[in-house]
């Protein structure tokens, strides 16, 4: 190998990525962070939303980087460039799909988080404690036993995921692992609203999406019981064997809440697993008002949610629960020469993360959770998802109050459907281009979706942030685009 003419030191200055100044990137870092502190004090006075112009939509093209850059000119590229494009969810008027407008702890929890660079697949260190406490947090709030087994994963899809994947060993034991599913004609059931990624789930695990039995709604948006098991009983009939019912708490559409007692009597009755889907409705559980709504969720076998909707911990952190530990343990755990245990030492510990879950590189998201719930308390985050239920009764009752809005789906929690109405055979591309001018305006952002074949705007009530004003000027908004445009006869841009 030849060296430099510098010899050794200069070479370790090539290979070193710490910097040698330490006082000017100290001075960088403080500023980053009085920035951030000021974008979120300030954030209700911003647009929610704007697009990128042309000239930043081309700056993306730049060729990789061969050289070392000055990291403030590169946080001065963030300023202009990311930080006025980004989704906007912070916002108090974001009110699309589920985003969670996450905290200034939150924040800072990612800065530690990412300082320690902790690698939480496994071992004996103490990222690995802290997100065992957060699982016993969570197994606590959706009621299952301090001995129930889970872990963080990016999100609600792969939590559900897992928990097909553990259904299905648990209907056919470890040796599906090796063997494969076969000629076992596996089935599960779950309603029409269900979220897209339960059927991803069941093609992903082998099972293919077909096998994903869709079962009829009634008029609320939850699933019809006599008709889940009419479904159980033809499929057995026919030679097919179901191993799962996937309920819903909180459906992506509406807010929809299966009847989750009822499912887990027919999940014991015939015999098959229940995971439910609480992605964002499992947070209700916190409200003592609103908990009696979630019945019967402590009695799944396993459940998905993610702390990074109503919990307000920045993205991303969701998480899989299951009951009976044994049964993640045998989905997932296996022997590997390069991850033995060992009694004492950093590879100590009996179960390691990557024992429940695809991921052995896993970052240090507990941390995040776990600053969120020590900060805030469970008891104010509940009060936080009653009143964003609360702000959506009010939603709803002023659309019922006028002429020109119609509400297309009844409110179970925080999700509000509508639509604006005229004289007008073309209502659902006028409501489309409604959602795209607000979003565009950077008043607001909510999004769409279509309830009974009809385009409806949909308005998710999710950020802590929000306020009842901030709801009324969305409508008023919402009347004063539509009435614009039913009277220029304007249908262009929509979204």
């Amino acid at each position: 190998m030849n060296l430099p003419a510098g010899g050794p030191t200069d070479m370790r200055r090539m290979d070193d990525l710490d910097p040698e100044d330490w006082s000017s990137l100290r001075a960088l870092g403080h500023r980053m962070l009085d920035d951030m502190f000021d974008h979120l004090a300030g954030v209700r006075d911003g647009p929610v939303w704007q697009p990128m112009p042309p000239a930043i939509r081309d700056s993306w093209a730049d060729p990789l980087p061969r050289g070392p850059g000055d990291p403030a000119e590169t946080y001065a590229a963030f300023r202009s460039r990311v930080m006025p494009h980004a989704t906007g969810n912070l916002h108090p008027r974001f009110m699309g799909w589920v985003h969670g407008g996450g905290t200034p702890v939150g924040m800072l929890a990612e800065m530690l988080a990412g300082g320690l660079n902790a690698n939480c697949g496994g071992r004996d260190h103490a990222p690995i404690a802290v997100e065992r406490q957060v699982i016993a947090w969570a197994a606590e709030i959706i009621g299952f036993p301090q001995t129930a087994s889970g872990v963080l994963v990016t999100g609600t899809s792969m939590a559900n995921m897992i928990g097909v994947l553990v259904a299905r060993t648990a209907a056919c034991g470890t040796r599906v692992r090796a063997e494969g599913v076969g000629g076992t004609r596996l089935v599960a059931y779950a309603s029409a609203a269900a979220h897209g990624c339960v059927g991803r789930a069941m093609d992903m695990a082998g099972l293919g999406s077909d096998a994903l039995r869709l079962i009829p709604t009634d008029a609320a948006g939850r699933i019809v019981a006599p008709a889940l098991r009419a479904a159980i009983a033809r499929d057995r009939a026919a030679g097919d064997r179901p191993f799962l019912l996937v309920g819903t708490a909180g459906s992506v559409d509406i807010g929809a809440i299966d009847p989750l007692d009822r499912l887990a009597d027919v999940a014991r009755e015939s015999g098959i697993w229940l995971h439910v889907d609480a992605a964002f409705g499992a947070m209700a559980m916190l409200s003592p008002r609103l908990r009696p709504l979630l019945a019967g969720l402590e009695r799944a076998d396993s459940v998905a949610f993610d702390f990074h909707k109503w919990g307000q911990v920045p993205y991303d952190a969701g998480c899989i629960l299951v009951r009976e530990a044994e049964h993640q343990l045998a989905a997932f755990a296996a022997d590997a020469a390069y991850l033995r245990r060992a009694t004492r030492g950093l590879a100590a510990g009996e179960v390691w993360p990557n024992d429940l879950g695809p991921d052995l590189s896993r970052g240090f998201r507990a941390l995040k959770v776990w600053m969120t719930l020590r900060t805030y308390g469970a008891d104010r985050i509940g009060a936080m998802v009653e009143r964003s239920c609360a702000l959506a009764q009010e939603m709803a009752a002023r659309i019922d109050a006028e002429p020109a809005l119609e509400r297309l789906a009844p409110v179970a929690l925080n999700v509000v459907c509508f639509r604006f109405v005229a004289a007008d055979d073309e209502l659902d591309a006028l409501n489309a281009a409604i959602v795209a001018d607000l979003q565009e305006s950077g008043l607001a952002v909510p999004s769409t979706t279509m309830i009974g074949g009809r385009l409806a705007i949909r308005a998710a009530l999710v950020n802590h942030r929000t306020r009842r004003d901030d709801v009324m000027r969305v409508i008023d908004a919402v009347l004063s685009m539509g009435r614009a445009r039913a009277a220029n006869g304007r249908r262009d841009n929509a979204a």
